[in-house]
Parts: C-alpha cells; structure tokens; sequence
C-alpha cells in the first residue's frame, strides 16, 4: 500500500512540476508572436531596458510593456549572457498597445523621445551593441511606418547627429528574468540613482529642453512645424501712411508704438466663435479659435501660434524687467507678450491685444483666402 502511495504521489509531483515547466515555456514562446485581437505589438530597443519600459508605459493606449530580449539566435538567454555583448540579443521591451487609441508611430515616437536614437554603439552609459537602438517590425506594415518616420525625423534634423536606430526583422522574444520586470517600480530608489547617473535625461533634456515632461512636444509635431515654415506666404507691409488710413487710433497705438489696450474692454477677450486671427496690418495668419483658452486676463489668450513662422520673439524690457514680446513677421505689428504660465499641451501664454487682430469666422475662411486653415477645425472636432 504504501509503495503504491509512494509511487502515486511521485508521479503525481513530476507531473505537476512538468506542468509548471510546460506552463512557464509555453508562456514565452506565446510572446515570442504579436498579439492577435484588438491589441498590436511593438518589439523596441532603446537601451537599459528598465528605463525604456518605465517611459512607454507612461504612454495612453499601452497596455503592457515586458522587459526581454531579441536579435540573437541563443535559446531563452540569461540577462549574464546578454549583457555580455555576446549572445547577439539586444535588450529590448515589447510593447502591447491599443490601436484604437495610440497608433504605431506614436509608439515609436515616445520610444524616440526617450532614448538616443543616434548612439549605434550603446546608450548613455551602457556600452556595446546589446544595448544599441532598434525596431523590430513584426510585419510589412510596422516596417514602412518605421521607415517613414525615421525618414522624416532625419530630414527635419531633431537630433544633433543623424539616425543610426536599425529596422531589424522580429523573429522571436524572450522575457527577461522577473527581477527585470517594473524594475523602476520595485526599486525606485535604484533605478532613480541609476536613471540620474546613466546621462539619459541630461541628454534628452538638451535635445526637448528641461520642460520636456511637463510639456511635451511629439517628433511629428516637430516636422510638421517644419513643414508649414517652409510653406510661408509672403505678406506686405503697407506704407506709413496707409497704415494710419486703415487703422483706428486704438489700432495704430497698440501694433505701432507698442501700447496695451485695458483688460476686459476689447473685441475678442471673451470671443467664443470658430475662426482664425490674423495681423490687422498684413493680414498674416496669427492665431486659431482652436488654441484659445479662457486665462482670466481680459486679454486673448492662446497656447500656441497657427504658425510660428508668421510671429518673431523680441526681448522687452520696458517694464524694467525682461519678458518676450511677440510681433507679426511681415507687417512687425506689436502683438502682445508670450508667457510661460500656460496650460497644456504647451505651458505658454501667448497673451494678445485684440485691436492688432481681425477675426476670420470659420465660414468665411474660404471666401478671405484662408481655407487652408479649415483643417485645424476637422482636427478638433
């Protein structure tokens, strides 16, 4: 009876233990595939991987991020052995994202606004090629994306070197060892120090400026704010004299002797409607109904410019202390001040006098000559 029992409660320890072993292979080998359904994923290197899992995951629609390893041809690799150089793997994290709310470049975008993606022979103060940037495309579709923003990242020279981020072919994931795992979330004492010594932010801070986290700005809108300066339409300045023609006294004081009309007592403070404002001089497109927000100044007040190529920054101090005074680039009308007290997604106010702006209704852009501008309404519907 009792070698019976013995024998039983052997077989039964190997095949839970075999169970276990099964479980635990079958597991990677399922993340070694891009998840099916309503999820995509995204296998990135952008060195340490503690860091890179920390940073996208802070990204709305992801939904996991898991730290491992890929590249090389060595069967489920130690972290000892990765961090080697010698394995062939790169250290990297695998991203599950929802594409109905974050879309593949915008993954790729975070990744590259939180990495150096120029450093083909590390990152930061890791050193060797298992830590060097780089996408691997699960499919044809994630490898031209890839491409392309790369591409236009390169062109519109964001970065002090040019790319050097491989666009690899996946093969297959292993996760890393579970110590590995929300590592900034387990140790945050330990990572902090590491993240601080690695020169990892030093650098992204010189690159995106110090205000990077409470104000972020995407690559993509990098490039297309490069586009649309290098789409400008030249506008004319008319002579003194017609200037003092078509411009009230109220007009005339504020965009040419840089004067401030009274809080609370002009046009378009509190102005709710659809539309564009443009130079009262020139006509130059300046500001969107879409960027404007309610600051409790009695001034008109907007996040950002439509185009920073129509507006230049002076500095001003006559207050006896400095602020940035804005002006129009082609009439050089005196506009207001810009100030960093802002709301998201910029933290700026540009803080504006209503009689050097006419305001375009959205119905009547078309008609005026600025239908281009239409989109900022579609966006924002």
């Amino acid at each position: 009876m009792k070698s019976r029992l013995k024998i039983t409660t052997v077989a039964l320890l190997f095949a839970s233990f075999f169970a276990v072993i099964t479980s635990f292979f079958s597991t990677a080998e399922d993340m070694t595939q891009p998840m099916k359904g309503e999820y995509e994923v995204a296998t990135l290197a952008g060195g340490c991987f503690w860091c890179t899992e920390s940073d996208l995951e802070k990204l709305d629609g992801v939904v996991d991020v898991v730290s491992g390893y890929s590249g090389g041809d060595l069967e489920n690799p130690t972290y000892k052995q990765v961090s080697s150089g010698k394995s062939g793997h790169i250290e990297v994290i695998q991203v599950t994202f929802d594409p109905k709310i974050v879309s593949y470049e915008q993954v790729l975008d975070q990744l590259f606004r939180h990495m150096d993606p120029t450093d083909n022979q590390g990152s930061f103060v890791d050193r060797g090629p298992q830590y060097r940037p780089a996408i691997f495309f699960h499919n044809e579709d994630q490898q031209v994306i890839a491409q392309e923003f790369m591409n236009a990242v390169d062109a519109a020279k964001i970065y002090p070197k040019p790319l050097a981020t491989e666009l690899i072919e996946f093969k297959k994931f292993w996760p890393a060892e579970d110590y590995h795992q929300d590592y900034y979330k387990r140790n945050p004492i330990r990572y902090k120090y590491y993240r601080n010594g690695s020169g990892r932010d030093k650098y992204l801070d010189s690159v995106f400026g110090e205000d990077r986290e409470e104000n972020p700005k995407t690559l993509r809108q990098y490039i297309d704010e490069q586009k649309m300066a290098q789409n400008v339409k030249s506008y004319a300045k008319p002579s003194e004299s017609e200037i003092k023609k078509m411009l009230t006294e109220q007009q005339y004081y504020v965009t040419q002797k840089e004067g401030t009309e009274r809080p609370f007592d002009n046009a378009y403070w509190d102005n709710k409607a659809e539309g564009i404002y443009v130079d009262i001089v020139s006509g130059e497109p300046l500001f969107s109904s879409t960027d404007k927000y309610k600051s409790g100044t009695g001034w008109p007040s907007f996040t950002k410019p439509i185009n920073k190529a129509y507006i230049t920054e002076e500095d001003d101090f006559s207050l006896f202390s400095k602020r940035t005074e804005i002006r129009s680039k082609f009439a050089d009308s005196h506009l207001g001040h810009v100030f960093s007290d802002g709301p998201k997604p910029t933290g700026l106010r540009y803080c504006m006098n209503s009689a050097a702006m006419r305001f375009v209704p959205k119905a009547d852009l078309e008609k005026e000559g600025y239908g281009e501008y239409l989109y900022l309404f579609n966006q924002s519907s």
